[in-house]
């Protein structure tokens, strides 16, 4: 006699408790896939009652598909967009954001997409550190290092110093090539993923003078925290361009009151005075009147630390920040103007902080904002010469669930009620610090989520399961967009340290394989 638990494991319960009744359908299939309340779609699309709507449509992509010829020219240029954070359930709630379920991000229009695989040489699930390391230096890394081998592990002074342990990104692969290199970001200029362009460090969080002397005590010296790298490090000290926030780690507070530096330096005088035609510029305005053609290298820094979210840009009348498109659009005007091209790197890195907060509302706007800097530089660029990829460093544990109507309110109630009878939100997070804004702990039982005063606010946090400071990373395979020169190459999965070599391919920079061989 076969035992019970066998037949559990085939599957076959339902028979064994009688589950099916003729006519009706089994409780279990009844609780997985309820009959919810007959609702109207909010938004209607001609013909897609029918067959022949989709058989069109599906017809329509393959003659796309059939007739798209690969370019198999040398990229002159290439430019990198991350959305930190942008996990797949980002990109699918951010269509409805943007307008609707069938719509597309700019850059889901791309013709060819992947797959990256994220975890690092330590971790299951990453951080945007020794990501940075992987999708910009080609080499996977420990948790908290950028630009670092794996003999690097995370607080390791005497092995940061250790210069065989560095590796370098696409960024001075191109300029080693003759080209030009600059970066972008909504994030601080020495946060982990900008970073990754040029700095080799032990631990991500050593900004500043103050808390890598901290850290390393004595095996301090000689060492170069993540600002000083940029402004007089062997790559950052080249780049072209380097737009964002953070001036505090530039700074001493005799310098700027802000100023976390501990030792008297002013590093932007001391990139002002490097070169005559070096620029710096610390507001929108000034950005945007920036003359490309008679600017050497720029440098722009927004705000203390982070820049603002573009809601809270928006809402405030005395915003002098650039949004990412601008910064974006100046960046590409200054770095055109070198003749073998350029590499670019931009960050839409607040998608991840929003996330981080469990501010899902914020963090499906900054994918939008991500969305128009990358419109933005393929109309300025010319894709048969110019290698557009975008991707993300890593997920969050950001889901969208229940079976709300088509063309409903992302940020809204699901149409179905929990156990308890109260509704829950069709966005929520597995961990972070709302959780006891939707659990009473005291009478053990949820918060109706619609009724809580701050529903509908641009800085609502939506509801996690864990009780967190602040919510994780997730581990699940991010997407991969490429358009332009050998955008092919990025189909299938891959390792996440794949991508800077394949783009180094199409570009013919770097000690790799490359297209010109």
């Amino acid at each position: 006699m076969l035992s019970l638990k066998f037949w559990i494991g085939l599957g076959l319960l339902t028979v064994v408790w009688g589950a099916a009744v003729p006519g009706k359908a089994p409780v279990d299939e009844e609780r997985m896939h309820p009959h919810l309340p007959t609702s109207p779609r909010l938004r209607t699309i001609s013909g897609e009652e029918t067959q022949e709507f989709w058989h069109s449509a599906s017809k329509k992509l393959i003659r796309e598909k059939l007739e798209f010829v690969r370019n198999t020219k040398k990229a002159k240029n290439i430019i990198l967009f991350l959305g930190d954070g942008m996990g797949l359930a980002t990109l699918a709630a951010a269509r409805s954001y943007i307008g609707g379920e069938e719509l597309k991000l700019s850059f889901e229009e791309f013709p060819f997409t992947g797959l990256s695989k994220t975890y690092s040489v330590d971790k299951i699930v990453p951080d945007s550190a020794c990501t940075s390391t992987s999708y910009l230096c080609g080499v996977k890394a420990n948790y908290g290092t950028i630009g670092v081998n794996a003999h690097v592990k995370r607080g390791d002074c005497a092995a940061m110093a250790n210069e065989t342990n560095h590796v370098f990104s696409l960024g001075k692969w191109a300029m080693d090539a003759g080209k030009a290199a600059g970066l972008v970001t909504t994030t601080r200029v020495t946060h982990a993923s900008p970073s990754g362009v040029y700095a080799h460090v032990a631990d991500r969080e050593w900004e500043n003078n103050a808390v890598l002397e901290e850290a390393c005590g004595e095996l301090s010296e000689g060492l170069q925290d993540i600002a000083v790298q940029l402004i007089h490090g062997e790559v950052g000290s080249k780049l072209k361009v380097m737009l964002g926030g953070g001036k505090r780690s530039f700074y001493s507070p005799e310098h700027y009151d802000k100023g976390r530096r501990t030792d008297g330096r002013n590093l932007v005088e001391e990139f002002e005075a490097l070169d005559a035609g070096n620029t710096f510029v610390k507001t929108q305005k000034k950005l945007l009147n920036v003359n490309a053609t008679e600017t050497g290298r720029l440098l722009g820094l927004f705000s203390k630390s982070h820049m603002h979210y573009h809601l809270e840009q928006l809402a405030d009348p005395d915003n002098n920040e650039p949004s990412l498109e601008q910064m974006t659009q100046k960046a590409i005007e200054v770095l055109e103007t070198e003749d073998q091209g350029y590499f670019l790197f931009v960050e839409g890195g607040k998608i991840d902080i929003s996330h981080h907060d469990t501010m899902a509302r914020i963090a499906l706007d900054e994918t939008a904002e991500l969305s128009k800097a990358v419109k933005k530089a393929r109309e300025m660029t010319n894709p048969e010469e110019t290698l557009i990829v975008v991707t993300s460093d890593h997920s969050h544990t950001f889901s969208v669930s229940g079976y709300q109507p088509r063309g409903s309110d992302i940020f809204g109630a699901a149409k179905a009620k929990g156990k308890d009878g109260k509704p829950y939100l069709a966005l929520s997070y597995a961990n972070g610090k709302s959780f006891q804004d939707y659990y009473n702990t005291e009478t053990h039982e949820r918060e109706d989520p619609t009724s809580l005063p701050t529903i509908g606010d641009f800085d609502q946090l939506f509801p996690a399961m864990v009780p967190l400071e602040s919510e994780t990373h997730g581990g699940e395979d991010v997407g991969v967009f490429a358009s332009g020169p050998w955008a092919h190459l990025f189909t299938g999965v891959y390792e996440q340290n794949t991508i800077p070599h394949m783009m180094a391919f199409a570009a013919c920079v770097g000690d790799g394989l490359t297209a010109c061989d």
